[in-house]
């Protein structure tokens, strides 16, 4: 376990001088003229979009969307929620309950029609979200984490890099089937930018280890779906070598349904994130490895740079307008040492 992982802070300042040189960069490099945005406030064109501001000691309203309810979030949370004690402002947590994509256009459309001032949302479905998208930015700061809507007018976007994550749990896979072998992807949606990522990383890496995916199964954030989908492929594919989730939930649900059916070392699983179930299931020998990322990041960036953005406008955009908060493979080795800091962060110690 690396010591960075739990760093956050301190990796978060020390990208600010970047951001420095990023504001001269943009009022050098692009066409700037002060319009009027909602509510009076002053906007900076950008090249993706406006950037909003308030006038200094303004009460922000800010707010973090998420793409579903998961365990996931409660580690982003916690970034929130320090980012919250140390600056004294608010920040809403929005989840969608069954993280369907209206749900997420509905709180989208509230958070603007109720005044916010800037609004960070990890995209379920990119392609049918832009629009929602491009009008919210019109009128308030939007910014993505997670998941992202690239082709958006979003003014950036942090998180993981999911192409390389995936590229990292390919190689992992690689390693767990040397010889070659047929496995299984499981995900709530593949229309989601970070699971497309994902899987395209993983495809690419695989590619030439003799390695074929027979079955790539959706969930739609159904929790006993994803389990059946497990079960499915299990009893439908005898001869599957691996099990690969790529959300935080499809670990567990991998996990519980290979122990159920006695596959334990027979079937191997890799897999993304930290949730308390493929957490035990490394401990337990059921699942081989999970590529974590660093959600702490995610809430406590996204807050920082919401009320920068609405304090100091395109001076707080940094100069590359996507952020990679990095991963890191968690194993038996490292699992318990991991377990122990993530309580940590979760207690915000």
């Amino acid at each position: 376990m690396t010591n960075d992982h739990y760093k956050e802070l301190n990796v978060f300042k020390k990208t600010l001088p970047l951001w420095l040189i990023a504001a001269a960069f943009i009022a050098v490099g692009c066409d700037k003229k002060d319009e009027k945005g909602s509510g009076g406030t002053s906007s900076a064109v950008v090249e993706k979009g406006k950037v909003h501001t308030v006038p200094a000691g303004t009460p922000l309203k800010l707010a973090f969307v998420t793409n579903n309810a998961s365990d996931f979030w409660k580690i982003a949370a916690a970034g929130v929620h320090k980012y919250e004690q140390e600056a004294g402002v608010t920040v809403d947590i929005k989840m969608p309950p069954t993280g369907a994509v209206a749900e997420q256009k509905q709180i989208l459309e509230n958070l603007v029609s109720q005044g916010y001032n800037g609004i960070a949302v990890s995209v379920i479905a990119p392609a049918d979200e832009t629009a929602e998208i491009n009008a919210a930015c019109k009128k308030t700061n939007v910014i993505c984490h997670d998941s992202d809507a690239a082709n958006s007018n979003r003014l950036l976007y942090i998180g993981t890099n999911n192409y390389e994550a995936g590229k990292v749990l390919g190689g992992e896979i690689v390693k767990l089937l040397p010889n070659g072998g047929k496995m299984a992807v499981f995900v709530g949606t593949f229309s989601a930018d970070n699971a497309q990522q994902r899987l395209k990383g993983i495809e690419d890496t695989i590619k030439g280890h003799n390695i074929d995916i027979i079955a790539r199964k959706e969930d739609n954030k159904n929790s006993n779906l994803a389990r059946q989908n497990v079960e499915n492929v299990i009893n439908s594919y005898p001869d599957v070598a691996l099990l690969c989730g790529l959300w935080s939930y499809n670990g567990p649900q991998i996990a519980s349904a290979v122990d159920a059916a006695g596959k334990k070392g027979k079937i191997q699983v890799a897999c993304f994130d930290e949730e308390d179930g493929t957490l035990d299931g490394i401990e337990n020998g059921i699942v081989a490895c999970t590529v974590v990322q660093k959600p702490f990041e995610f809430g406590y960036q996204s807050s920082k740079i919401l009320a920068d953005l609405a304090y100091k406008g395109a001076a707080a955009l940094p100069a590359n307008p996507l952020i990679d908060t990095g991963v890191t493979v968690i194993k038996a080795d490292n699992v318990k040492e991991f377990r122990e800091n993530l309580n940590k962060l979760k207690s915000g110690k």
